[in-house]
């Protein structure tokens, strides 16, 4: 087991990419926190976690509240004693053209994407370093290396999420804690499976690869980062796409 015994915080992990995380990390040997805004899904997959075998905690949480965010991690040193990895996972759209969006839809963006990052991972940075190890992983999206029509706050919260992660991984290297981000493609969740025909098949015309990722594609990556084998890497945006982005 590549995560035997770990504990791993992971937000927006009651369902979609979140849950499949947490749910190869638990598989792995990992004692997970489920934490998200919706305290009955939480508790949903933290029970499926408990059928592994595994601790789970689900915790109701607004990665908007720092507060909130700091009080949550000392919920989890208390009851399970530490924190060795944190995965950001939490993230909203509100899509509109930038003539047209308003100052709520780009601040809800980027309070839930970005600042939401920032707050987790300032949180669970002093633990890490008093244990002198830890992994960050947080989920940024290709269109915060391309851009995409519509979506200005969302492209920017993913940006900056990468941003943050090399400023991170630079400052916390020296104590042994490596900071990565993972930039999905188009993946199968729910709301891809509502979209229509005609533009599901212009979104396959734009993968090499001719097909839609998982999101266990995500989180095996998520994996291997969490894990030892990646000991080395830090700073890097991984990535999950079919080839949309190969620069």
């Amino acid at each position: 087991m590549r995560l035997k015994d770990k504990v791993a915080l992971i937000t927006g992990g009651a369902r979609g990419i979140g849950r499949s995380i947490a749910m190869v990390f638990a598989r792995e040997g990992a004692d997970i926190v489920v934490a998200d805004v919706n305290l009955e899904l939480a508790s949903k997959t933290a029970a499926e976690i408990e059928g592994l075998g595994r601790k789970a905690l689900a915790l109701e949480l607004d990665v908007t509240d720092f507060a909130k965010v700091e009080d949550g991690v000392n919920k989890i040193l208390d009851k399970l004693g530490k924190v060795d990895i944190l995965v950001n996972n939490a993230g909203i759209t509100k899509d509109n053209l930038l003539l047209r969006m308003s100052q709520a839809e780009w601040d809800a963006v980027i309070n839930v994407n970005l600042k939401g990052t920032f707050n987790c991972i300032k949180a669970v940075s002093r633990p890490m370093v008093k244990q002198r190890s830890g992994r960050i992983i947080s989920i940024a999206s290709i269109i915060g290396l391309m851009g995409n029509w519509g979506q200005a706050n969302y492209a920017a919260s993913k940006a900056g999420i990468i941003a943050l992660t090399k400023t991170v991984a630079k400052e916390l290297a020296s104590r042994n804690i490596n900071a990565n981000s993972v930039a999905p493609g188009f993946i199968q969740t729910d709301m891809t499976a509502k979209l229509p025909e005609e533009v599901k098949r212009k979104m396959m015309e734009a993968i090499p690869m001719a097909k839609l990722g998982t999101p266990e594609d995500v989180a095996n990556v998520c994996l291997f980062l969490a894990s030892d084998e990646s000991s080395y890497v830090t700073g890097q945006t991984i990535t999950v796409d079919g080839g949309m982005v190969m620069a």
